[in-house]
This record gives structure tokens, C-alpha cells and sequence, in this order.
């Protein structure tokens, strides 16, 4: 079988995908209820030979309530009127969804706010306090 490019480093064999043809819904006329053109492709991402384990978890985390509890992720594909195009959408939509957890997430460095940025926030606390403590009050001139 074919091996499908991901990313540089990663690539899915043809025979990971488990497709299967359903009628789709929407219109279409008389062609809709005699011909199944929407494509459900299944994917296992658990038990997927060609994924590291951490893009495994990250596509499980990315695909959500797509993912089933066995950790198949399954997408659907409807979109068009013909196989050939739903099938080669669902791909597609399956390859954005590697190529997203293929990316690992950016570490976040704790920062804390300058001297001057303190100061500015300082002296507007201040200047607003002062607007505040007009308000209100009655003077006997």
C-alpha cells in the first residue's frame, strides 16, 4: 500500500484509513436516495503504528468529541456530490487535523511587568481615586 506524506517526519499508511460509503443527507433530489455519496473515514489514532505518542495525544486533545472512547477518530465527509471529492475532503480535513497536533505547543515564559509599567498604573489608580473622592460630597463654602 501507499504511503501518505503528513510532514516531513511523518507519513500514514493507506491501510490505516478504514473508509466507508453512506447516503448523505441535504438536497439533492432523487440522486440523494440512490447513491452513497458521503464518506466516513475512520481513522485509529491509538493504535496507529506511523504517529509518535505525543502527536497522538495532541490530535486526540485537537479532535475532541470526534475521537471515540476506543480512540478511533472518525470524520465525515459530505460536503459534495461525489465520492471521489468527499473522500479527498475527508483526507484532507484528517491531514490538517496531524499536521495541527504535529506542531508542539509553545512553553509559556512567565514575565512580570516593568518598573516604569508599574508606575504608570500607580499614578492612574492615583488620578482616578481623586476623580472618585470629588463625587458626592457636599461643601459648606
Amino acid at each position: 500500500m501507499a504511503a501518505i506524506p503528513v510532514t516531513n517526519s511523518i507519513s500514514i499508511d493507506d491501510s490505516e484509513l478504514d473508509e466507508s460509503f453512506i447516503r448523505a443527507g441535504g438536497p439533492g433530489g432523487q440522486n440523494v436516495n440512490k447513491v452513497a455519496t458521503a464518506v466516513q473515514l475512520r481513522f485509529d489514532v491509538r493504535r496507529s503504528p506511523s504517529l509518535p505518542n505525543d502527536v497522538a495525544v495532541r490530535l486526540i486533545a485537537l479532535a475532541g468529541s470526534r475521537v471515540t472512547q476506543d480512540g478511533v477518530l472518525v470524520i465525515t465527509a459530505q460536503s459534495y456530490r461525489t465520492q471521489e471529492r468527499n473522500r479527498a475532503d475527508a483526507r484532507e480535513r484528517l491531514l490538517d487535523l496531524i499536521r495541527k497536533a504535529s506542531v508542539p505547543p509553545v512553553k509559556r515564559r512567565a514575565t512580570k511587568p516593568s518598573k516604569a509599567a508599574k508606575e504608570r498604573r500607580r499614578e492612574g489608580k492615583a488620578q482616578r481615586s481623586g476623580v472618585k473622592s470629588l463625587r458626592g460630597k457636599v461643601r459648606d463654602e
